[in-house]
């Protein structure tokens, strides 16, 4: 992927990893449209950095993703990358006396995986047609090694890299590069909607300025799997002989 002259859509654009990414990917030379949920949040993100775009998209309902689909390449028909970067992320226990809330599982599937598969099939008609495209998956570091408090969560990342992997094999031969961007624990809003320690088993999230410098840079170096800091911890970790042992360090 090319670092400049591209026209981007970000999903979840308008706070945390993805309005990090956006302002920096339109620093570096891109036309950038953002898409959530909350028109109050995107329009913030948009006013403070003037030439961004903004969309309201809800990727957990496919008509959302269609209207977007059908209107923003003709609003920006050279439209050649799409990152998505939505996500949701909740803590689950099924050792509590209660069961776990089902509608809050239904949101993390529906906007970590069907979302991303539901926008993959909708822009790719489209990014098909350019000389050259991308679609960047967000995962996880905690797709190769899971943090047993965000069992769903990490489920749904695991997902993400197994599609994005299949994915990329088969567009190969076309012009859309596969990428996958997986952070690491990064310290964002996120971690307020659900009480997230600040400090881990000698761990802290990493500040959110310094990973988007790392993922800039990770993106620069046109590579198809992209890990940042921690996450190529957690990589390694979940793959080797030391995978239990450092499954047990992170869940302690």
């Amino acid at each position: 992927m090319k670092i400049s002259g591209n026209t981007i859509l970000i999903t979840g654009g308008g706070s945390g990893i993805g309005r990090g990414l956006a302002e920096a990917l339109q620093r570096a030379g891109n036309k950038v449209i953002i898409g959530g949920r909350r028109r109050e949040v995107l329009a913030e993100t948009a006013g403070a950095n003037p030439g961004m775009e903004f969309v309201v998209l809800d990727t957990t309902k496919r008509d959302s993703i269609h209207a977007a689909a059908a209107d923003l390449p003709a609003r920006f028909p050279e439209l050649n990358v799409v990152i998505n970067n939505a996500g949701v992320q909740r803590v689950l226990d099924f050792a509590a006396d209660q069961p776990v809330d089902e509608a809050q599982v239904g949101e993390e599937i529906d906007t970590n995986i069907r979302g991303v598969i539901h926008m993959a099939n909708a822009f790719l008609p489209h990014l098909k047609k350019q000389a050259s495209a991308a679609i960047v998956n967000v995962s996880s570091g905690l797709a190769f090694l899971p943090m047993a408090r965000f069992p769903v969560y990490c489920g749904t990342k695991a997902f993400v890299h197994s599609f994005t992997m299949s994915l990329r094999h088969q567009l190969r031969n076309t012009s859309v590069q596969v990428v996958e961007l997986a952070p690491p624990w990064v310290k964002t809003d996120l971690d307020a909607t659900h009480g997230a320690p600040t400090v881990h088993e000698g761990m802290s999230p990493m500040p959110l300025p310094a990973f988007i410098d790392a993922a800039m840079e990770e993106l620069k170096t046109g590579g198809d799997e992209l890990l940042v800091a921690g996450a190529k911890f957690l990589y390694g970790a979940g793959i080797s002989e030391k995978a239990n042992a450092t499954f047990q360090q992170i869940n302690h």
